[in-house]
């Protein structure tokens, strides 16, 4: 495998321009450095502060121009030079070699003053003026600076030079340049000296495409195709040879009879960062669809962005079929579950595990030793594809979907559409989940995914989201989504215009034997109702009567099946997750989802909009059939008059 790359050819996602700022004491030399790097000459007299210097794009062999930005040292340009920081691709931080105090300058003022703006360009030190420094006092600069590295890990090289001599001048913007095009942080561990995880998971899965074989190894042939499409160019039968004796030399497993392995592949390209030459690793990723942060760049991601907010976007049944042949492949041991290890390995193509995180982690049901089964497996993705689209598609890519990607993700049916036609076609459903505090909502959540009952008040690992499929009629399945909005976030949730559109059926949970807990949960009922009419937004609800298994107050039926009557909903549905006693609950959600025009509550003030509209319609009906009378008689009036005057002459 070469390090080559070509001149000047465009690479996806690469930069267009890169944009350094130079900045350190007065006197440091600043602006004679951007003066000789332009005109590759020393200046006689320079401005104090330089307008924007431009490297033109034939400058170094990436072809991307460099701006080049001079700042002022003095206490009147802070705030100038704080904005050029910011925007900055790249810092230069000079210091004067014959000064040995600006560069104490750096670690005392420099580099923490760009750590305190939190500046994330790469840093690179350089010390001017070498001409002028004492030749009796020889200073080894890797030396000096290698305490400064290992203390700031934000800089990225050390350099001298003089633009007087025209030492090392150009060289100066170039690792600039490079730092930025070609950055060394996402890929390599300078302290530990060993690839980055997301760097070797990306590499892994760009091994994996080009072993069409599937038999571990790089052939020959399949790493010549890999040089061609990554360098444009084939290797030697005699490059082949001496890339292996190399790797050979270094790791005896990096190659086999095969060809090279994975961790020959691995070795490559830690050998190639070691030697500086990193743009050889970056050019591969970029051909591969990766950006900076190695992860794939999002315009390569045909995810549905004209969708209405009631529409929502589901896996088709080539994704499924696809991640359903993932879990086979990944299940080792051929439980029908899939244990964390196995997930570690079925995710070790991508920069990470999606699911280790809120609000994916124990989001999903698991076997009593902590698997995922299929159904689990694929709620998950479910979940995961309704919440991000673009992290879902981007995955399945990482894990091997080779199809069209715009083939994965559709987008469903609008939910006021549904409503109009009565009957929606949706697979996935996403019920907001409403109630008090202790009301029941987390129980109810973690029933869903069967987690035991756990009789505590206090929420101790708060869990907003669980998923898991629903048997319906007829043996076909539903993925339902539950979502709990807490107490505390209900108003500022539903003053969105759209905070119901994603919403398919809402469920409002209060403790059967509380009160104050029916109260709230029907003022939250009527918020949504209201909330729903004023925004077109209606959704079916259903009430649940939680904690069945304590004692009701006083008239507690009476009261919540008189809020439902009020409403036109159905009765409140009683149950007792502790006593395991569901009512067929979440059967019951999804039904009233797939009905969606039914179960929608009604105010009085929606019942009077209603009344109002019609008899507006009502009055332009009656308007418009008095007007087009009118007309009628005028023009019957027309022709009367027309035949008059006609017979009169």
């Amino acid at each position: 495998m070469s390090g080559g790359s070509v001149a000047g050819a465009p690479i996806p996602g690469r930069r267009t321009t890169v944009r350094v700022v130079v900045v350190g004491d007065r006197g440091t030399g600043k602006s004679s450095l951007i003066a000789a790097a332009a005109s590759e000459s020393f200046p006689e007299s320079v401005s104090s502060v330089l307008p924007p210097t431009r490297l033109p794009a034939d400058y170094y062999p990436d072809a991307v121009p460099v701006t080049i930005i001079d700042t002022a040292s003095s206490l009147e340009g802070k705030a100038k030079l704080e904005e050029e920081l910011k925007r900055a691709d790249a810092v230069v931080l000079t210091y004067a070699c014959d000064k040995p105090e600006t560069l104490n300058r750096l670690q005392t003022f420099w580099i923490p003053e760009v750590r305190r703006l939190k500046v994330k360009a790469p840093v690179i030190v350089v010390g001017c003026k070498l001409d002028l420094r004492d030749e009796h006092y020889p200073v080894s600069l890797e030396q000096v600076m290698a305490p400064v590295m290992q203390q700031f890990r934000e800089i990225e090289t050390c350099i001298e030079c003089s633009a007087a001599n025209l030492v090392q001048v150009p060289e100066v913007f170039y690792y600039a340049q490079k730092a930025v095009l070609h950055p060394t942080a996402p890929l390599f561990d300078q302290e530990s000296q060993i690839l980055k995880p997301r760097c070797i998971r990306a590499l892994k899965r760009i091994f994996i495409l080009c072993d069409h074989d599937m038999d571990g190894a790089l052939s020959d042939s399949e790493l010549n195709e890999f040089q061609v499409k990554c360098f444009n160019a084939p290797l030697q039968p005699a490059e082949i040879v001496g890339v292996k004796r190399v790797v050979q030399e270094k790791v005896p497993e990096g190659v086999n009879d095969l060809g090279l392995t994975l961790t020959g592949f691995l070795f490559l390209h830690a050998l190639f960062i070691e030697k500086g030459r990193l743009e050889t690793t970056w050019t591969v990723l970029r051909k591969f669809g990766y950006n900076d942060d190695i992860e794939l760049r999002k315009e390569n991601l045909p995810v549905p962005s004209k969708k209405a907010p009631d529409q929502s976007v589901e896996l088709t049944g080539e994704a499924l079929d696809f991640l359903m042949g993932i879990f086979s492949l990944f299940d080792s041991n051929n439980d029908g579950a899939l244990q964390d290890s196995e997930l570690d390995e079925l995710f070790s193509t991508a920069p990470e595990s999606p699911w280790v995180e809120a609000p994916y982690k124990n989001s999903v049901e698991r076997t009593e030793f902590g698997d995922i089964r299929l159904s689990g497996f694929l709620s998950q993705w479910a979940l995961m594809t309704l919440l991000d689209p673009a992290k879902s598609l981007a995955y399945m890519i990482y894990l091997g979907y080779t199809n069209n990607p715009a083939t994965a993700l559709c987008v469903t049916r609008k939910r006021t559409l549904d409503v109009k036609k009565q009957q929606s076609d949706r697979h996935v459903f996403q019920c907001f989940v409403f109630g008090p505090k202790n009301a029941g909502k987390s129980a109810l959540l973690s029933s869903f995914v069967g987690r035991p009952f756990q009789n505590s008040h206090g929420v101790t690992s708060y869990q907003s989201y669980t998923v898991n499929a629903v048997d319906q009629l007829r043996g076909s399945k539903k993925t339902l989504i539950l979502h709990e909005i807490l107490e505390d976030d209900v108003k500022q949730f539903l003053s969105s215009k759209e905070s119901l559109a994603a919403c398919d059926v809402a469920v409002f949970v209060y403790d059967s034997s509380d009160e104050y807990s029916l109260k709230r949960a029907s003022e939250f009922l009527m918020d949504v109702a209201r909330r729903g009419e004023d925004t077109g937004y209606g959704v079916p609800c259903l009430f649940v009567a939680a904690k069945d298994d304590l004692d009701s107050y006083p008239m507690a039926i009476r009261d919540s099946e008189a809020i439902c009557q009020e409403l036109k909903i159905d009765a409140p549905i009683r149950i007792s997750v502790k006593k395991r006693e569901m009512n067929n609950i979440f059967w019951r959600i999804v039904n009233a989802a797939e009905r969606c025009h039914l179960s929608v509550p009604e105010t009085e003030y929606g019942r009077n909009m209603k009344q109002y509209h019609r008899m507006v319609n009502r009055s332009l009906v009656l308007a418009s059939v008095g007007a087009a009378a009118a007309v009628i008689a005028l023009a019957a009036y027309r022709t009367y008059a027309s035949r008059k005057s006609h017979s009169a002459s």
